[in-house]
């Protein structure tokens, strides 16, 4: 294990074969940091709270979590965990391999993910979302959870696989966003939609399958589905399913 200066990282913390440190790391009580990972400097790991029930903190093997970055207890994550700066994740968050969590990103807690999703920056994720695999979030989107602010009810969305998430389009409680739906920037999107569709608009409405959107570099082939052209940063062996699926 490197470990930088001025780091507090307490014994009762498990840490795997090498993990890098930076500088003026807290790394608290109930945490598992898996092998091959690397915690950046004015990092804070295993924040305790009331939500959090005294559960471990489990960082995967083979991950990245980036300067000024804040995770409480009671989650898990899969293998190759990656984020950008300033992140906050809180309690009982569950979450797949590969998960990337794009720079200022906030993950409210009490959420399941799935695998090898993608957040960009600017993202909010409200409590009790539950996101599948392959999933797209681009900046400044925002889950939310509440149907009539401020109340106690909490009504997470719902991302089923390969849907897309533009920029800075806002899902309301209790949305359902079908398998490889595509929903617009700029969108505000709310009950149910239809597999592989696009949803634009505020509020936002199906203007037709998701497979009529051509590709702009001079192909004209479908963008949609997009993991029959895109497949950058996946395992080859996932890449090879998606092609079954698809064709």
């Amino acid at each position: 294990m490197k470990v930088g200066k001025y780091c507090i990282i307490s014994d009762k913390a498990v840490i795997g074969d090498n993990v890098s440190i930076g500088d003026f790391v807290t790394i608290n009580d109930n945490v598992i940091i898996e092998e091959n990972t690397v915690i950046e400097s004015y990092c804070e790991i295993g924040v305790a709270n009331k939500l959090s029930g005294g559960e471990q903190l489990r960082i995967g093997k083979n991950s990245h979590i980036r300067s000024h970055s804040v995770f409480y207890e009671g989650s898990t994550f899969g293998d190759g965990l990656i984020t950008g700066h300033r992140v906050t994740v809180r309690e009982k968050t569950n979450a797949g391999k590969g998960f990337q969590i794009g720079t200022l990103s906030d993950i409210q807690g009490h959420c399941e993910i799935g695998d090898y999703v993608r957040t960009h920056s600017n993202v909010h994720i409200g409590q009790h979302s539950k996101i599948g695999n392959y999933v797209w979030i681009f900046p400044y989107v925002v889950l939310t959870n509440d149907p009539h602010p401020p109340s106690d009810v909490l009504l997470g969305a719902t991302l089923e696989d390969f849907a897309v998430i533009a920029t800075m389009s806002v899902i309301l409680p209790g949305t359902h966003v079908a398998q490889g739906c595509l929903v617009g920037a700029h969108s505000c999107l709310s009950g149910k939609t239809e597999a592989d569709m696009i949803y634009v608009g505020n509020p936002a409405r199906c203007v037709g399958p998701a497979s009529r959107l051509k590709l702009r570099d001079g192909s004209r082939k479908p963008a949609y589905p997009w993991r029959k052209h895109f497949s950058r940063g996946y395992p080859q062996e996932v890449v090879e399913q998606w092609l079954k699926e698809v064709n």
